[in-house]
């Protein structure tokens, strides 16, 4: 079954998750489950799902709840649930995890992640250190300074008197529009998302693409990032657990790649000793979707195939 081409997986949290599936070209080599970022969905890897699987990786990912064509009862777009919603999608990830591992079994686990799906991945391993045998963080931002405290702060006034299931008006114009905004002669309020016309217009075409999400997606998604990037969860994991982490010097979303290699620091003085950064010159939001992709793509297959070749 072709990556673009949609299945739905029952989740044990009653959500119906829109699944992908590509399988792996010649003997299978692992499993790469992709979590895709905030306001997209997964079928925006399509190219990244055919390159892995011809390098042996039998590639699966899904659309969030509040996403894509993923549908729940209470989580409609821009909501990830009506209450604990951090909790429920990383229990969503663990059943795609379980289905793939069904599909394929005795083949070891890459969990890869960008922006928001960095953050859920991150949270993911963490929360069950032993389902995975090696993960990438991309894009990410787990920075949690006066900004992040602010905006929490905002969000809280908000869902007093708006609501938690609307979008939040504030967030947006202290995320996505400011993020716009900082890119020089930007033709377009989705420029700072990659430096390819063609992926941005294409991400401003598509319905599933750029909507607003709630209060309570956004009270979630600072959860996620409060508990998840620091020192005593980052012990957690697997000392000698491989991690990839990537950023761009162009992405106005991750202080121009700067959060990342503070999250790699703080993984370090966790004790993780297989820790991988690396810093794009120049490359805005979307690592995958930059003009040099391709060698973005091979330098994780390299890191990818290394990391579970002791695994097999």
């Amino acid at each position: 079954m072709p990556f673009r081409t949609v299945k739905n997986l029952m989740s044990p949290t009653g959500a119906k998750l829109a699944t992908r599936y590509q399988p792996a070209e010649g003997e299978a080599r692992a499993i790469l489950i992709i979590e895709h970022g905030l306001a997209e969905h997964s079928g925006r890897y399509l190219e990244f799902a055919h390159f892995m699987a011809r390098r042996g990786f039998h590639v699966h990912g899904h659309d969030h709840r509040g996403h894509g064509l993923t549908t729940a009862a209470d989580a409609p777009q821009g909501i990830f649930a009506a209450k604990h919603g951090a909790d429920i999608v990383l229990r969503d990830c663990l059943a795609v995890r379980e289905h793939a591992v069904e599909v394929h079994p005795d083949l070891p686990v890459v969990v890869f992640g960008h922006s928001m799906g960095g953050v859920i991945a991150l949270n993911f391993a963490e929360t069950w250190p032993d389902k995975i045998g090696a993960l990438a963080v991309w894009n990410a931002n787990f920075d949690a300074g006066a900004a992040a405290v602010a905006a929490q702060s905002i969000l809280a006034v908000e869902r007093m008197f708006l609501g938690s299931d609307v979008p939040s008006p504030m967030l947006r114009r202290l995320t996505f529009d400011t993020w716009g905004r900082a890119i020089p002669k930007r033709r377009t309020s989705a420029d700072w998302l990659s430096s390819r016309p063609e992926v941005v217009d294409a991400y401003l075409a598509d319905p599933l693409c750029g909507f607003p999400p709630s209060v309570s997606m956004w009270r979630d998604v600072f959860a996620l990032m409060r508990r998840g990037g620091s020192v005593e969860a980052l012990k957690r994991l697997p000392k000698s657990l491989p991690i990839h982490m990537v950023g761009g010097s162009g992405d106005p979303s991750t202080g121009y790649g700067q959060a990342v290699p503070r999250l790699a620091d703080r993984a370090r003085r966790a004790g993780l000793n297989d820790v991988t950064l690396r810093i794009r010159d120049h490359l805005r939001h979307e690592t995958l979707n930059e003009a040099d992709a391709e060698s973005t793509m091979a330098d994780f297959a390299v890191w990818a195939d290394h990391a579970v070749r002791h695994r097999l």
